[in-house]
């Protein structure tokens, strides 16, 4: 399995999402505020990325999306909480590490 720089960065982008998405009491939340969760985990990326980055994860149905005014709203499947937590696998999302 040989990835190239961004293709790392890009499912580690996804992994943060997912869980902060799994973390959330609604499983969901929008494109603005994932920004600054990924801001927070160092991921500075624009808000258009954000966006693309989601787009993925629903073609992947780990997430579904719905437009609301100018954002979106992203809201966890269960099948993305599987990726989220490990018990589950899909390429080009991160796996997360052991807890504890």
């Amino acid at each position: 399995m040989n990835h190239n720089f961004a293709d790392l960065v890009a499912s580690d982008i996804r992994l943060v999402i997912l869980r902060a998405l799994a973390e959330d009491p609604g499983y969901s939340m929008n494109d603005s505020v994932l920004q600054s969760v990924l801001a927070v985990f160092g991921h500075c990326i624009s808000r258009d990325r954000v966006r693309t980055e989601l787009r993925w994860l629903q073609e992947q149905n780990l997430v579904t999306i719905q437009e609301v005014t100018t954002v979106l709203v992203a809201r966890l499947t269960s099948r993305g909480a599987d990726v989220a937590s490990g018990a589950a696998r899909v390429d080009g999302v991160k796996r997360p590490s052991p807890r504890g």
